[in-house]
């Protein structure tokens, strides 16, 4: 046993240009899972107002976490693993017999999760306050400044990794008990025939980003986008590995071809390099891409979001106090507003800058120019599902000061995102509108939907009722929920919050008694729902910090690993290149020529993969009130310049690591 833990301990330091960064992930993963646990356990950061709803966005995180170090763990072990094969042929060789090299190999996971345990939880209960701390600060919250540990936290950490170095040390044994001594010497060398250009894949790799692209910028309904982008991110991860691995060697033989641009002592060397390894090559790139997608993705819609979440909560909410009356008669609208008018003013306040109008709320699909409402409930999503609410014009007069007259069957229009080309709109078989006006401008109230919208302004309450009804007997026969005509009245008041407050639950929670007849009243505030706001906002930007550093730690490692194991492969051959002629300026403009080709690839590709999921993204980010383009698109840019600089820099250490390596100084 002390042979094998010598063996074990001396193969982690002979090869601590591999394990020590692996080492480093490893703790780093641990640190981040022990932090999202500990933080979905924290019972002060529940308790805050809004904090319930990042707690749960940080319960769902710690999930995602313990997946991805899974995922990524196996993906940087492969690369350390396939260095080590050598050395494991030669154990088997000299006569040690797997048995042998399973316990060494035993020894050093061991040795690894110690290690990556003790400094991965350390650092977490180290850096778990400041996690807190910040969430806290992303929530506006308060928070005592005491220091604790999480024993539940700690065992969950120590348990999950467990299972993790479990599954990759039997993924290793696998590999060892299955191939034989002479293989084992010869897997650094595997793979070393030029593969071929493979068309069929190149080709199948562009169609599917094709369509991918097609749907990010042709969907336009929001509550389509998301299943649109799932298929989509599908589609551009699959496309992605296809085009880096099989397009890149058709590049490579493309570039060949082209005599002007191949015969040149630095592009002679590296594309002649990279033809040889491009399958293992493309795949590194593709996951770099795609990890560099997930970076730009994660960071700019959260912190889009997050910045904009007081521009969002003006929108969803357009006055500090909401109100919406459900089967309130017309007769009785003025008698409300007094009786609201009332309950202001004992708090101290009166309503001021008044939005009101009255609507009836349909639902269906539109069909030509007709409204379907059997099918407003369908989760058919190649339907053109619309709301439509119908108010009476004399509401949009007094709103705009207008004096807009209507005749029997005739309607103005006003449309939210699509537009309908007919003059006439047949609604069901209750009947048919002729549109005699569009409309430019229309204030859209924070309650309707996030689908298209057509605001149809009629003559007079009466539409009101009988659409009303139409679409009530339609409930009983299709099912689904009950129309109302609704009463939206809001304002803003001249007082604090804490009045505003008082106010929104006295008229939600306390037993007001007005003097007719409603069936629901309710009520909204802005003060109120700030803070949830910030907690769902401030949850998902917290998340988009801890996914988005640990996104660009495995996009980091995994460039690292690929040029230290790159290099050792391609050592030999500058060897032979220095002792046919070559000088050290040659090879490092050999270098500097590879390594810019295959690096940079992957960050024009997330960049165009960026710009195209754009449209889909502002269309996702509707779902949650935020629909301005500009500043997404201002926010995304700045995301892809600073995650660029920091990626060039990564670019400048991995190239000079790269040089030192086949240029025989690091031997």
């Amino acid at each position: 046993m002390k042979l094998y833990f010598r063996l074990a301990a001396g193969g982690i330091r002979r090869n601590s240009r591999l394990y020590v960064p692996y080492i480093m992930t490893c703790s780093l993963m641990v640190m981040m899972y022990y932090i999202t646990d500990a933080l979905s356990g924290d019972e002060m950061l529940s308790a805050m107002a809004g904090g319930y709803i990042m707690h749960e966005l940080i319960v769902i995180g710690k999930v995602v976490m313990a997946l991805f170090a899974a995922i990524f763990l196996f993906y940087t072990n492969s690369f350390l693993i396939k260095s080590r094969m050598r050395e494991f042929g030669l154990y088997n060789i000299l006569g040690m017999g797997k048995n042998g090299i399973a316990r060494v190999m035993t020894w050093e996971t061991l040795m690894v999760y110690v290690i990556s345990m003790v400094f991965g939880l350390g650092a977490g209960i180290l850096f778990s306050k400041l996690a807190e701390l910040l969430a806290v600060k992303i929530v506006q919250g308060d928070t005592a400044y005491q220091f604790s540990v999480s024993g539940p936290a700690a065992a969950a950490s120590l348990i999950v990794f467990a299972v993790i170095f479990l599954l990759i040390f039997l993924n290793v044994l696998r590999q060892v008990f299955f191939s034989k001594p002479v293989e084992l010497l010869r897997s650094e060398n595997s793979g070393e025939k030029p593969p071929k250009a493979n068309w069929f894949a190149a080709v199948l790799g562009a169609l599917m980003l094709g369509l991918a692209y097609f749907m990010a910028v042709t969907i336009e309904e929001p509550l389509s986008a998301i299943l649109a982008f799932m298929a989509a991110v599908l589609l551009v991860i699959a496309a992605t590995y296809l085009l880096f691995v099989a397009g890149s060697v058709v590049l490579c033989r493309v570039l060949q071809k082209n005599k002007g641009y191949y015969y040149k002592t630095n592009h002679f060397i590296s594309v002649s390099q990279m033809s040889y390894r491009m399958r293992k090559n493309g795949a590194g790139l593709a996951s770099i891409c795609i990890l560099s997608t997930m970076v730009l993705v994660t960071l700019s819609t959260t912190i889009c979001l997050y910045t904009g979440e007081e521009q969002i909560l003006r929108q969803r909410y357009p006055r500090d106090m909401v109100t919406m009356t459900y089967g309130l008669p017309e007769e009785d609208i003025q008698a409300f507003r007094e009786s609201v008018g009332a309950l202001a003013e004992k708090h101290g306040a009166s309503p001021e800058n008044v939005l009101a109008y009255s609507y009836a709320e349909l639902s269906g699909a539109v069909i030509g120019n007709r409204l379907d409402m059997a099918r407003g409930n369908s989760d058919d999503v190649s339907l053109d599902l619309r709301s439509v609410y119908v108010v009476p014009i004399a509401d949009y007069n007094a709103l705009y000061g207008t004096d807009i007259q209507l005749a029997d069957g005739e309607a103005a229009a006003y449309f939210k995102g699509k537009g309908f080309g007919g003059d006439e709109i047949q609604l069901d078989d209750w009947g048919s509108y002729r549109i005699t006006q569009r409309l430019g401008e229309f204030t859209i109230t924070g309650t309707d939907s996030a689908t298209d919208t057509i605001y149809l302004f009629v003559k007079d309450w009466s539409d009101l009722e009988s659409l009303n009804d139409y679409q009530n007997r339609l409930t009983d026969e299709y099912g689904g929920m009950r129309s109302n005509i609704v009463y939206y009245y809001c304002f803003d008041l001249d007082c604090g919050e804490d009045s505003q407050l008082d106010l929104y639950y006295e008229m939600e929670y306390g037993d007001v008694e007005f003097p007719f007849h409603f069936e629901r009243l309710k009520t909204e505030c802005r003060a109120r729902d700030h803070e949830e706001f910030l907690g769902l906002y401030g949850g998902l930007f917290f998340l988009g910090i801890l996914f988005g550093g640990v996104f660009i730690l495995a996009a980091v490692l995994i460039m690292y690993y690929k040029q230290i194991s790159e290099g050792f492969n391609d050592r030999a051959r500058f060897d032979i290149l220095r002792k046919v002629g070559m000088n050290d300026r040659e090879i490092r403009r050999a270098v500097n020529s590879q390594v810019l080709t295959v690096f940079f690839a992957p960050l024009i590709a997330a960049g165009i993969h960026m710009a195209f999921a754009f449209p889909l993204l502002t269309k996702i980010l509707g779902l949650f009130n935020m629909r301005d383009a500009g500043f997404l698109a201002i926010v995304t840019l700045i995301c892809f310049a600073v995650f660029a600089a920091l990626y060039v820099a990564v670019y400048a250490l991995t190239s000079r690591s790269y040089y030192r390596i086949v240029s025989g100084n690091n031997r």
